[in-house]
């Protein structure tokens, strides 16, 4: 998944990024409002993490514009301010989810990860099918018969949005677009190498190339049919 982060204290900012990456996240990072803004838009991200007090335009400003201008990704505040007024103005202009400074890490995790899976209408602490599970926390695919296997960080981003995007044809640019930060090459053959991963993994007809689209994970009840 991939998510924006715009934090201006660059301290924090590194701490969340290393963070964020170790949970599977492609993350891109701003630190002022305009930039933000123009990311959040141009960018299609899964999830964008908020500070208020910005340099050059406010987050609150940023977020009511995106959301005046038609952007629905997920956002979660971050902010010192944490006065129950405040937090009333930020879901008023449109934010997801609110968390105060200070805070723990876990705590940004479990809620960021509990938003995803609310944007896709998926609830459950695990993303799951018919018969596999991801277990995000650990990154690990636990199959029907109990055994667990361990993903690279790539192997587990990709299979994270193939599940959370089932039945669902996906060009490799989108896939591209989600998995890897804002300056990956776009034109790398890295996610058919990934792919073929995780079929190794899943079994071959899990994921079906659809020739000139793209690919679609199929749910087990689909896969038994072919």
């Amino acid at each position: 998944m991939r998510l924006l982060l715009v934090e201006d204290d660059k301290v924090l900012a590194d701490a969340l990024i290393k963070e964020l990456l170790q949970h599977g996240f492609a993350v891109d990072h701003t630190d002022n409002g305009i930039d933000a803004e123009f990311m959040g838009d141009e960018e299609p991200y899964d999830i964008i993490v908020l500070d208020l007090g910005l340099p050059q335009r406010s987050g609150m400003e940023v977020l009511a514009n995106w959301r005046h201008k038609g952007n629905r990704t997920p956002v979660i505040i971050l902010t010192a301010r944490d006065a129950w007024h405040e937090r009333v103005d930020g879901f008023k202009a449109g934010a997801d989810d609110y968390l105060g400074k200070p805070f723990h890490m876990d705590e940004l995790i479990v809620r960021i990860n509990a938003l995803v899976r609310r944007s896709h209408d998926m609830s459950g602490a695990d993303l799951e099918t018919d018969d596999i599970k991801l277990n995000e926390e650990q990154q690990q695919l636990i199959l029907a018969s109990g055994e667990i296997i361990d993903l690279t960080g790539t192997e587990f981003r990709l299979l994270r949005y193939f599940m959370l995007h089932q039945d669902q044809v996906l060009s490799k640019t989108r896939l591209t677009e989600h998995i890897y930060e804002q300056d990956f090459d776009k034109d790398s053959n890295l996610i058919e190498v990934y792919v073929r991963r995780l079929r190794d993994k899943l079994g071959k007809k899990r994921i079906q190339t659809k020739r000139g689209q793209g690919y679609i994970f199929l749910t087990d009840a689909k896969v038994t049919k072919e």
